[in-house]
């Protein structure tokens, strides 16, 4: 039913109307005075659309590996066929899947050079030279970001290390090593860093712990996320366990691995990956952050020794949340077999190591293992993401 509405003036007008005698006219209304239509005030604007809400939760999937060193040709030629693309084939695939896959880098990329690394015992002294295009390979094989901040970084000096990161800037590679170099990009809408330190010459100094703190804070005020790696500690199959103290190895200090590891939490680091020990060593989740005191070597040709557990290819997956707290991950175990390369290991060698040293040395580390090689903190991280799935 639909009703028809009258301007209230004309209603009234009727009524008095129907009310009169015959023949007598009331009256027209007095007109009703309006503003001129310059005078009438402007409508107000239509409200700004609110801004989409910012998304509860984001996840970041990291991949992480320790020594890589394709192959070199100093003093012999000991190259892989295909330059090398074959040696990482087995595992390209879980590389690759990651937001991030990050790798410390041993030796140089670089076309000719003398070395500037004296060895005084050729049996223990090594020195790794890779030809420039090898970095085609590491940007196939799906790396992102590279430690050059190794014992191994500077064999040919800092000329070489500057061949490396032309190598890899060439491929779009980030980097880190010597001092001032620092990894910073954008992906996703989140800032990430990646800073690398050593206990080696003309690198970000693994020993200096209250420098390191102030470097990373920094870091830590304009990222989002920042990543903190190291190499250090004591090499070798007996270097599986944390001695939770200044390590010597070769008449060198080589880190209190723990105590920086921890330290660099405690400044702002989200994520902190160790090698140098050429056998992986425990994880650990500190303060939420996920911390691994060594990944091993990984894919290391001819040259670096992958006898026993020296051999295993760990390849660390963890998965991070808006602020940088640890929501699961995985060990996946690879194995490192001559002359085949790197290959997926169904004996699960590397995440049941991982395991066994973490219960020994950390109490279990605040995770809890799977027997699959998956691991998730023993405490959910408290926030909008919860637990992974």
């Amino acid at each position: 039913m639909s009703t028809v509405r009258l301007p209230l003036v004309a209603l009234a007008a009727a009524v008095l109307a129907a009310c009169a005698p015959a023949g007598q006219r009331e009256p027209a209304p007095a007109p009703v005075a309006l503003p001129a239509p310059e005078a009438r005030p402007a409508p107000a604007p239509p409200p700004a659309p609110a801004p989409p809400p910012a998304p509860a939760c984001s996840r970041l999937d990291v991949a992480a590996v320790g020594d890589i060193m394709l192959g070199t040709d100093f003093p012999q030629d000991t190259l892989p066929p295909d330059d090398a693309r074959g040696v990482l084939a087995g595992v390209v695939a879980r590389l690759a899947a990651a937001d991030v896959t990050f790798g410390n880098l041993e030796g140089v990329l670089m076309d000719g050079g003398e070395p500037v690394k004296k060895c005084q015992d050729p049996s223990v002294c090594y020195l790794f030279r890779s030809p420039a295009r090898y970095a085609r390979t590491l940007k196939a094989a799906g790396f992102d970001v590279l430690s050059l901040a190794n014992n191994h970084a500077r064999d040919f000096g800092e000329v070489g290390r500057t061949a490396s990161m032309a190598a890899l800037d060439a491929e779009g590679i980030l980097h880190s090593g010597r001092i001032g170099d620092v990894a910073s990009w954008i992906q996703d809408g989140r800032r990430i860093a990646m800073i690398a330190f050593s206990f080696t010459s003309g690198s970000h100094p693994l020993n200096d712990t209250e420098g390191a703190k102030a470097l990373v804070a920094n870091l830590a005020a304009g990222h989002d996320l920042v990543i903190v790696s190291f190499h250090g500690g004591a090499e070798g199959g007996e270097a599986t366990r944390l001695p939770f103290t200044m390590e010597r190895f070769f008449g060198e200090d080589r880190g209190d691995v723990v105590a920086f590891g921890r330290a660099m939490v405690d400044a702002g680091a989200d994520l902190v990956i160790g090698h140098g020990p050429h056998v992986p060593r425990a994880i650990e989740v500190y303060r939420g952050r996920l911390v691994a005191y060594s990944l091993g070597n990984f894919a290391t040709w001819f040259g670096i020794s992958v006898t026993g557990m020296k051999g295993y290819a760990p390849i660390l997956e963890a998965t991070v949340d808006n602020d940088g707290q640890l929501l699961a991950g995985r060990i996946v175990s690879a194995i490192q077999l001559r002359p085949e390369g790197v290959r997926p290991d169904p004996q699960q060698r590397a995440a049941s190591l991982i395991r066994e040293v973490t219960g020994l040395d950390l109490g279990g580390g605040g995770l809890v293992f799977d027997a699959d090689g998956g691991f998730r903190p023993a405490t959910p991280p408290a926030g909008a993401c919860g637990a992974a799935p």
